[in-house]
């Protein structure tokens, strides 16, 4: 049997492993999955015949290359950090490799190796990074295809809590990692291109310049600006666009109550607190306001921040408890951003019962014989439950088709790659459509790049 070796079975691995598990019998594969806690693994292969848990640190060089040299291909669902000791073992054993997270610089470097060995290596191929690219590539070549020059491209994508588990006022609940949502934004500037100009955004003024959006069926979001936009100009071939925007998606209304945190301090993660450990949450929110003999830590944080008592945004606050004197922080040397991750876990995980949703919505403004016109791309998935989450699905499923269209030949370009060449794209996308999976495209008005608030 081919062996496919998966390091790390976390939150996304459920459809990765229940995908290839099911397509074990006729493709002739066996499945092992590597981790240093296996219980989680052994849940999702649940005794499947063709498939093996297997211990692993990965930080165990014998046991690492041994579990490498062993397998016909490899998928490293870790950390993005660790992927590097993953893939140079790959190169010394001459194995294809898989990855859902940005490409590196310690991985662009082994390009070069790769292609000399004639291997694989597919990376961003998840669902942001992944699922973006492809159905961004699939829409601007159709578009280059007929002679079109693309003049705008604006992309945005979301993890949030489907609509019928949407029940708090910020209508977010975590779908992925939290630590990634408190620091969003942090490190650079927002940089983008609209009309022809460059624009920066830097961190304090993040959340309040957000761009509306709506999705038909759904409602309608907010988006902020991510770091980068502009290292996609040259990946995505847009040599004419004149606006280029991607951003992250929220429910109106997120963007404004979360500014209070970035202008307090609470999202730092430069240093830590003293003491944190005995703190109180209105002990810690205390800690960022000026002293008063007289005056409640509501009322000081209300003058700070210039937040009128009828306002949504201190509803919003109120219903994290973050003025709790009973609730204590018990994290030892924690930044302010580990604190306040904390406090949000206490109402923004999600319930038992509640499904996530992920969102995505592309834009592409293009000029075809003298005319403007613009096609919006969205699509809508939602989850099943807490194991089959529509994170781990748009996330499992375009890694576990290239995984296997890589080891049966179909994708055979050699090198560090991400999936935005047409013998990736075309092929996936069109298999995810039948798992729901699918891009709506509308042509609208050509409206050009006109946010409200950007």
């Amino acid at each position: 049997m081919r062996k496919i070796l998966i390091i790390g079975s976390g939150k996304s691995a459920s459809y990765l492993l229940k995908y290839l598990l099911d397509k074990s019998e006729e493709e002739d594969l066996h499945i092992i999955v590597a981790d240093k806690n296996i219980q989680n693994a052994r849940t999702l292969l649940n005794d499947h015949p063709n498939s093996q848990a297997i211990a692993l640190d990965v930080f165990d060089k014998s046991a690492r290359e041994k579990a490498i040299e062993n397998a016909d291909i490899v998928v490293s669902m870790l950390p993005a950090r660790y992927h590097i000791e993953v893939a140079k073992d790959c190169i010394s054993f001459g194995k294809n490799m898989v990855t859902a997270s940005y490409v590196s610089k310690e991985m662009a470097d082994l390009d070069k190796a790769a292609k000399n060995k004639g291997l694989v290596f597919m990376n961003e191929i998840g669902v942001d990074p992944g699922l973006d690219h492809m159905s961004a590539m699939d829409v601007l070549d159709r578009i280059r295809e007929k002679g079109g020059k693309i003049i705008l491209f604006e992309s945005f994508a979301g993890g949030l809590v489907a609509p019928e588990s949407d029940n708090n006022l910020w209508n977010y609940k975590f779908t992925w990692n939290p630590r990634n949502v408190v620091v969003a934004g942090q490190g650079s500037a927002a940089k983008f291109l609209q009309e022809d100009t460059y624009k920066y955004i830097p961190y304090h003024r993040l959340f309040r310049r957000t761009e509306f959006l709506e999705i038909e069926g759904y409602g309608r979001f907010e988006a902020y600006a991510n770091r980068d936009s502009l290292k996609y100009q040259k990946v995505y071939g847009l040599d004419t666009v004149k606006t280029l925007y991607r951003g992250s998606m929220r429910r109106v209304g997120y963007s404004r109550a979360w500014n209070m945190f970035v202008q307090l301090g609470l999202t730092d993660d430069s240093y830590t607190i003293e003491d944190s450990e005995n703190m109180s949450y209105r002990d810690f929110v205390n800690a960022f306001l000026a002293y008063s003999p007289t005056d409640s830590v509501e009322l000081k944080f209300r003058h700070a921040l210039k937040i009128d008592q009828d306002d949504i945004v201190w509803d919003k606050l109120e219903e994290l408890d973050i003025f709790s004197a009973k609730k204590m922080v018990g994290l030892k040397k924690a930044t302010p951003a580990e604190i306040l991750q904390k406090i949000l876990l206490d109402s923004w995980t999600l319930g038992p019962d509640d499904k996530d949703m992920l969102v995505m919505y592309h834009k592409f403004g293009y000029e075809l014989e003298g005319k403007h016109h613009q096609i919006d791309s969205t699509m809508v998935t939602i989850g099943e439950d807490q194991t089959y989450t529509a994170m781990a699905k748009t996330v499992g499923l375009p890694v576990a088709i290239a995984t296997l269209a890589i080891l049966n030949e179909k994708i055979t370009t050699p090198g560090v790659q991400i999936p935005i060449n047409k013998e990736v794209y075309q092929p996936i996308l069109k298999e995810l459509t039948e798992f729901g999976i699918k891009f709506t495209e509308k042509e609208v008005p050509y409206l050009g790049y006109n946010p409200l608030n950007v």
